[in-house]
């Protein structure tokens, strides 16, 4: 997910894609921790996508 696609989602969808991050990160953390995890790059991109998302929505309200 980039910048651009992000900006293009209303406030709704952005919110529930930042909920829906966050849940992926607890699992993956979870995972992690019991020595399941079989994709240890997935737990940098989904950190880097939560932030790109509180960005982007830091940036909309910056401007209302």
């Amino acid at each position: 997910m980039n910048a651009k696609d992000i900006r293009t989602m209303d406030e709704g969808k952005r919110r529930e894609e930042l909920e829906a991050l966050r849940k992926e990160m607890f699992n993956l953390r979870m995972q992690k921790a019991t020595g399941q995890l079989a994709n240890n790059a997935r737990v940098s991109a989904a950190r880097r996508d939560i932030a790109r998302i509180k960005t982007v929505m830091n940036e909309q309200k910056g401007k209302s």
